[in-house]
C-alpha cells in the first residue's frame, strides 16, 4: 500500500512538472535547451540523474560488486571525480561559450559547425538515433520488472504505464520539465542512497564489521581463477568515467547553463551528488559478499542482475522497499527522458531541419520535438516489449559506439583549432569501427576494455588526420574560439 502511495505521489508531481515546462516553453530553444537559463543546483543534479540510472543499482552493483569486492567503489569514485568534477571544469565553460558562439543546440549540430562538414550532422545524427534509443529501451525493460515483482502486475502493463508517465512530463514541458523533475529525482536518490545503505551496514553489525566481512568472504565466495584482473577495473572506470564526456545527452546539461558563474557551483554539486550515489550502489553490490555465499542462480543460470533485488527484499523492511522502489524509479526516468529528447532531437533539429527543410518554422521545429519525443517514446516500448535479437545487440554496443565515435572529435573541437573536418571525421569512423570489432573479438566480458581502446585510438587519429589535411576556413576559427 505504501509502495503505490508513493508511486501515486511521485507521478502526480512529474505531471504537473510537465504542465509547469509547459507554461514556460514558448519554442525549440525552451524544449531543448531551456533556453540556456539554468542555474547550478538544477544544472548539477540534471547532469548527475541523467548520468546514474537504474543500471548502476541493479545490474552494474550486483556484478561489479561481486566480481570486485571493495575494489568496485573505486568506479564509483572514478565517475565522481573524472566523470563528473572534471567533466564540468574542463568541458563546461567551452562548450557553453563554442555553443553560443556557432548558435548550436545539439553535438551533430556542433560538430558540423565546427568542422564545416556538410553531412556531418547527419551522420552523428543517425548514430545517436540508432544507438541511443535501444539504450532508452534498456532502461524502460528494466523499469517494467520492477513494477512487475512489486506491484504484481504484468510486465507490459508496467512499462505502458511508464511509457504514459514519460510522455506527459516530457512532450508537454520539454528540458523546462525534465530539469525540474531531475532536481526533484536527485534528492529522492541522495536520501534514499544514504538510508539503503544505513540499514544494511547496521543488518550487516555495523560499517567497520562490513567492511571486514567483504574483504574477508570475497576471497572465499569469487576464486583467484574467477576474479577479474585489474586492467578490467581500470578499463570499467575508465570507459563508465571518460565515456560521459562524449555522450550527447550529457554534454546537453553544459549548454543549457544560465552562465558561465554556473560551473564552479554546479561541479562541486555534481561531486558531491556522484560521491553519494555510484559509490553507493557499488558499495551495496560489494555487501553481498557479506549475506551471500554464492550468485544468485535464476533457471539454473547465474544472474547477476537478480543479486542486489534479492539483497534488498530479503534484508530491508517493506516500508524501505517501498523507498527503494522510489529510488530506482527516479534514478530511470531521469536517465530516459534525457535520452528520449536527445534523440528526437536527432531528428527534429538534426535531419529534418538541417537537411530535409531548413527553413522550417520555430513553431514547427518544437512541436515536431514533441511529436518525435512521443514516437521515440513508443519505439523504446515495442522494443522493450518485443526484445528484437538485433536491438538487443545495439544496447549492448550503445555506450561504446557512442563514447567511441564522438569523444575525440568532440574534445579536439573545443580545444585544438588545428583539428580538421577529415581528421574528425577519420576519428569517429575509428571509434565506431573499433567498438563494435573488438566488442566481438574480446568478447562481451571484456566489453569495457573493447569501449576504453575505441575511446583512446581516435585521440591518435583525429590529429595524425588533421595535420596532413587541409585546415577549416580560419574565419570559423574565430568565429567558434570567440572568448575562449
Amino acid at each position: 500500500m505504501l509502495s503505490i502511495t508513493l508511486v501515486s505521489l511521485f507521478v502526480v508531481v512529474m505531471i504537473a512538472a510537465g504542465f509547469w515546462g509547459m507554461k514556460k516553453t514558448k519554442n525549440i530553444n525552451d524544449f531543448f535547451i531551456g533556453s540556456r537559463s539554468l542555474g547550478p543546483w538544477i544544472s548539477a543534479l540534471a547532469y548527475g540523474t541523467t548520468y546514474f540510472s537504474a543500471v548502476v543499482y541493479i545490474g552494474f552493483a550486483g556484478k561489479l560488486g561481486w566480481a570486485y569486492g571493495l575494489n568496485a567503489v573505486w568506479i564509483g569514485i572514478g565517475n565522481a571525480v573524472i566523470g563528473s568534477f572534471l567533466a564540468w571544469m574542463v568541458l563546461g565553460r567551452r562548450t557553453r561559450r563554442m555553443t553560443q558562439n556557432l548558435d548550436v543546440v545539439t553535438m551533430p549540430e556542433f560538430l558540423q559547425e565546427r568542422y564545416q562538414g556538410k553531412y556531418f550532422k547527419m551522420t552523428a545524427a543517425t548514430v545517436i538515433f540508432l544507438f541511443l534509443l535501444p539504450y532508452a529501451a534498456s532502461v524502460f525493460k528494466g523499469l517494467g520488472y520492477l513494477f512487475e515483482a512489486n506491484f504484481n502486475i504484468s510486465f507490459d502493463l508496467a512499462i505502458l504505464i511508464m511509457v504514459v508517465i514519460t510522455a506527459i512530463y516530457l512532450i508537454l514541458g520539454g528540458y523546462f520539465a525534465v530539469a525540474i523533475t531531475d532536481l526533484i529525482q536527485g534528492f529522492i536518490m541522495l536520501v534514499c542512497s544514504v538510508l539503503m545503505v544505513a540499514m544494511l551496514v547496521g543488518k550487516a553489525g555495523g560499517f567497520s564489521s562490513a567492511i571486514s566481512q567483504i574483504s574477508l568472504n570475497y576471497y572465499k565466495n569469487v576464486y583467484s581463477v574467477a576474479r577479474p584482473d585489474y586492467l578490467l577495473l581500470a578499463a570499467t572506470i575508465f570507459m563508465t568515467s571518460f565515456g560521459v564526456w562524449g555522450m550527447p545527452q550529457m554534454v546537453q546539461k553544459f549548454y543549457a547553463i544560465r552562465d558561465e558563474k554556473v560551473i564552479k557551483i554546479a561541479a562541486y554539486t555534481t561531486l558531491f551528488f556522484a560521491l553519494i550515489i555510484p559509490v553507493s550502489a557499488y558499495f551495496t553490490g560489494a555487501l553481498t559478499h557479506v549475506f551471500f555465499n554464492a550468485p544468485t542462480v535464476v533457471n539454473g543460470v547465474v544472474n547477476y542482475d537478480a543479486m542486489v533485488p534479492n539483497l534488498l527484499l530479503n534484508y530491508l523492511p517493506p516500508i524501505m522497499m517501498a523507498v527503494i522502489l522510489l529510488l530506482i524509479l527516479s534514478a530511470s526516468m531521469s536517465t530516459l527522458s534525457s535520452l528520449v529528447l536527445v534523440s528526437a532531437s536527432s531528428v527534429a533539429i538534426d535531419l529534418y531541419k538541417g537537411h530535409v527543410n531548413p527553413q522550417v518554422s520555430k513553431q514547427s521545429s518544437m512541436a515536431m520535438m514533441r511529436f518525435l519525443s512521443g514516437v521515440f517514446i513508443l519505439i523504446s516500448f515495442l522494443i522493450a516489449k518485443y526484445e528484437f535479437s538485433f536491438i538487443v545487440t545495439l544496447m549492448s554496443l550503445s555506450w561504446g559506439v557512442v563514447a567511441g565515435g564522438f569523444l575525440a572529435p568532440y574534445v579536439y573541437g573545443l580545444f585544438w583549432k588545428r583539428a580538421t573536418l577529415a581528421g574528425a571525421q577519420a576519428g569517429m569512423i575509428t571509434g565506431m569501427i573499433l567498438a563494435v570489432a573488438l566488442f566481438y573479438i574480446l568478447g562481451p566480458g571484456k566489453a569495457p576494455l573493447a569501449s576504453s581502446i575505441a575511446m583512446i585510438v581516435p585521440f591518435i587519429i583525429v590529429p595524425a588526420v588533421s595535420l596532413l589535411t587541409k585546415k577549416v576556413n580560419s574565419d570559423i576559427i574565430t568565429k567558434a574560439f570567440k572568448g575562449i
